[in-house]
């Protein structure tokens, strides 16, 4: 009797499962799927437990398999299904990552609303734990914790104590000038791949302001967080199961070993931080990042930071910071190799202000053709191809009801360049069109949102802009640049959006 109670209930329990994975993959899409076509959100069909993500693997391997020509067109090699779907099905199109419904909004107003968030309705999606590894943070925290992290940290970000770090930001400049040089080896002009040594720049930035390390010091996180990143979109473009994060596979292996192995170094240099920035008094004795922010987290007493805590933001200032400005400061030597008319007027600009001077931070704010360009730059080549958001509750915007779990997809590119927005030029390097400033380029606020916008916009952005000013300004006081003929166009998305094959460009140095 005992036997046949067990096989019963071994066989209910095969049967309640079934029934879940049956609902799961297949009657609730299907359901939600004829609920968003009747309100006229169409998108390819659903598959099977893989959704969209085949033709999803395939559309990016045929845009990835050849470069691009010079054309700033860069939405069907970098996101070419969204782009593919919005072409197709309109401003509003549904996808399917697995069985994860993903509405891709192509609407400036229902962005707005929705990255607006006036009633908490819209959340950051759950996080794959397989991508957990990389960085977290204040990027992906909700409610209470956010606000409380954002409060702590936000102090670091303040424009004075941005201004304090320009020296940081000068140093680390003039080694790369001086790098340049001597590769010349007393040439007037050479090649070089600028891509590494973008990357090395604002790596040594964020370890000299963050951590008041080296370059050197901080080396071996980039290039940890550099393979993590990698090991993500893996993960990101493969179906998720429950559990898979806890599978001994080749690849978890590797994912753990290089999460502990950042999780080390970080430990030891915010301990030695903590050590040699807190005085007998209490008090951050440094004003680079973590010390501002360990001054910052002190005054929280009890509802404070854990060292988890710290350790997460920490991954997210290595990562967040130093690709957001090495991207921005790439694509912008490339589009003013493409455009050397904007590079003079630029560069007459910067000797204008400042000489051959070390640019200061006033000087700065007034770089306005600089900042037109670098804002054109962030148009056409934002950072990041889309943000997303999830609803937790049954919400209706624009006319259309999302029940709760829907993931709304903004793609930043596809608005950065549509037409019907930035007029008939949009695919064109124009940074006319912000002579007036970001809020008078286009009658949509949320038409251009490289940092994000609202309540959750990048804490970083000022610190990003200021560096990619500064250094931006010091390559223009030293050199003149062309793309070289071995130069192949091909944007990539890996986190952000990277040149594919690097980014060989002819140096030339200014005379006198």
């Amino acid at each position: 009797m005992g036997y046949l109670a067990l096989a019963l209930l071994f066989l209910a329990f095969v049967v309640w499962i079934s029934r879940v994975l049956v609902y799961s993959v297949w009657l609730k899409p299907m359901k939600l799927e004829r609920l968003l076509k009747k309100q006229g959100v169409l998108g390819p069909p659903y598959e099977l437990l893989y959704g969209n993500i085949r033709e999803n693997d395939a559309l990016n391997n045929q845009a990835r398999s050849k470069p691009m020509n010079s054309s700033h067109k860069i939405a069907p090699r970098v996101a070419p299904i969204l782009h593919q779907t919005a072409q197709k099905y309109g401003k509003l199109s549904l996808l399917w990552y697995g069985t994860q419904a993903r509405v891709t909004v192509f609407d400036p107003e229902m962005v707005k609303e929705i990255l607006s968030n006036k009633f908490g309705h819209f959340k950051k999606p759950k996080l794959n734990p397989l991508l957990k590894l990389l960085a977290t943070g204040l990027a992906h925290h909700e409610g209470e914790k956010w606000a409380r992290h954002r409060r702590i940290i936000n102090p670091a970000f303040h424009l004075e104590k941005i201004k304090l770090m320009l020296p940081a930001f000068s140093a680390t400049c003039i080694d790369l000038i001086e790098k340049w040089e001597k590769l010349m080896k007393g040439h007037s002009s050479c090649e070089v791949d600028v891509w590494p040594h973008l990357q090395q720049l604002t790596a040594d930035v964020i370890s000299r302001t963050a951590f008041g390390s080296s370059y050197k010091e901080g080396d071996r996180i980039f290039k940890l967080q550099s393979e993590q990143a990698e090991l993500m979109m893996q993960a990101a473009n493969s179906i998720y199961f429950p559990g898979l994060e806890f599978l001994p596979t080749k690849t978890n292996l590797r994912r753990w070993a290089v999460d502990r192995e950042v999780r080390a170094l970080l430990t030891g240099m915010i301990k030695k931080k903590e050590k040699k920035a807190i005085d007998d008094m209490g008090e951050a004795a440094t004003d680079d990042l973590l010390g501002l922010l360990i001054k910052s987290n002190i005054k929280e007493s009890q509802l404070g930071m854990t060292l988890d805590d710290v350790i997460a933001e920490c991954k997210l200032f290595y990562f967040a910071g130093q690709e957001t400005t090495s991207v921005l400061l790439n694509w912008t030597m490339v589009a003013l190799s493409m455009h050397p008319h904007w590079q003079t007027r630029a560069r007459e600009e910067v000797l204008q202000t400042f000489g051959k001077n070390k640019p200061d931070f006033d000087g700065l704010t007034h770089l306005k053709i600089v900042n037109m360009i670098l804002h054109e730059t962030l148009r056409l080549y934002p950072p990041v191809v889309a943000l997303l958001r999830s609803t937790y509750k049954e919400m209706t915007i624009g006319g259309v009801t999302f029940p709760a779990g829907v993931e709304l997809c903004l793609p930043i590119v596809l608005l950065h360049h549509d037409k019907e927005i930035w007029g008939e030029d949009a695919d064109e390097f124009n940074p006319e069109r912000f002579s007036k400033g970001v809020s008078n380029a286009t009658k949509y606020q949320t038409a251009f949102f490289p940092f994000g916008w609202g309540p959750r916009i990048c804490i970083g952005q000022n610190f990003a802009l200021t560096e990619a000013k500064l250094a931006l300004a010091m390559i223009l006081q030293n050199f003149w640049f062309e793309l070289s003929p071995t130069y192949v166009h091909a944007p990539l998305p890996i986190v952000t959006v990277q040149p594919q094959y690097g980014t060989q460009v002819i140096l030339h140095k200014l005379d006198g």
